[in-house]
Formats: structure tokens, sequence, C-alpha cells
């Protein structure tokens, strides 16, 4: 590839990928009824690290937390910073890696402004069983770091009064759908290479 013409971010593997399991998953499924705006209206924002360690990534960090903090909601309203290195593959060290993010927010005082959730392909609650399908929840091809603003959630309540039901909605559809169903949708790492109209904006 030409140094001079980077790959578009959309068109990175990692990207297509990630777009595939928000739209066949998170948005298909309604996992989440809040997703489907941003999506549709183009105000999710995609980032892709290359980080080998965890300043590296904590830098990026940073400046993803910066760009949305500095941004109007109605042109990004939240950020997908995907980490497909394997920097953060298992999943004790991404949960470990939460906390220096948690502490960088609040040394960023945007603590109470923007918040981070998190997703892994390998993500389990405590006391359930690796191929439980409830921990499918919060599994994504790659280890993805979500930057939310906390008015956007605040928004989107009240919109729909009774978010505290869905993740036992979740987990319902979950155990419906099953692990084989699951696999079935083609939401892993790769899942977009070759199938046309997988998804990727």
């Amino acid at each position: 590839m030409n140094s001079q013409h980077p790959t578009p971010v959309a068109c990175l593997p990692a990207v297509r990928d990630t777009v595939q399991w928000l739209e066949r998953a998170v948005i298909g499924l309604n996992l989440c009824p809040f997703a489907k705006g941003v999506h549709a209206k183009g105000q999710v924002h995609y980032a892709v690290s290359d980080a080998t360690d965890r300043a590296q990534l904590l830098e990026e960090l940073r400046a993803e937390l910066l760009a949305l903090a500095d941004i109007a909601a109605d042109v990004r309203d939240t950020t997908l910073l995907v980490v497909p290195t394997p920097l953060l593959a298992d999943f004790l060290d991404f949960n470990d890696f939460l906390g220096e993010a948690d502490d960088l927010l609040e040394a960023l005082e945007l603590d109470g402004t923007l918040q981070i959730a998190s997703f892994h392909p390998q993500f389990q609650f405590a006391g359930t069983g690796v191929d439980e399908v409830s921990n499918c929840t919060n599994r994504s091809p790659y280890p993805t770091l979500h930057l939310l603003r906390e008015d956007s959630i605040d928004r989107a309540v009240e919109v729909f009064p009774e978010a505290e039901t869905i993740y036992e909605r979740n987990i319902e559809v979950l155990e419906k759908l099953g692990l084989e169903g699951w696999q079935a949708l083609g939401v892993g790492p790769g899942c977009s290479e070759g199938k046309a109209g997988g998804g990727g904006a």
C-alpha cells in the first residue's frame, strides 16, 4: 500500500467487522435501543489503535476523549476505539486497563461529561461460564472502548424510561437465540471479509 494514500478508517478490516457487529448484533437484536439512531445519522466515530503498549493506548484514548468532548454531539455523538492488536487480547489484561482508562478520564476532568463502556471478545460476567450466551451482550469482535456522552445517555433514558429493563430483555433474547445462533450472526473477527452487504460505513 502506498503510504501517501493511507487506507480510510472505514475500510480497515477492524472497522468493517465492528460495523457488522453493530448492525447485526447490537442493532439487529436491539441489544441497545439507542444505537440505531446515532448509527443511521453517521454520528458514530470509529478509531483503530495500533498500540503495542499501554502507554501508547492511553495516549490514543486521551486524544479520542478530548476530540469527542470538543466536537458537537450532532456531528460525533459517540466513539468506538477498537484495539485489534494483541495488547488487550486477554480479558483480564483488558479489565486491568479499564482502571487506567477511568483514571485518565478523571485526570482530564471529563468524568461527569463522558464515560467509558467496554466490550471484549472474551467478555465474561462474574459467576458465569465462558460459554454462557448471556456474556454475548458485551462481546465484540475486538477489545473496544466505547466513549459516551453523559448528556446523550440522559436524553436516551428520557426517551426510554425503562432503561433498567434492557439487560434483562437482552438476556432473554440471547438465551432464546442460543450460542449457535449468536455464532451464526457472523460477528467475530474477520466476519466482514468477502461478505457483501456486511456493513461498513
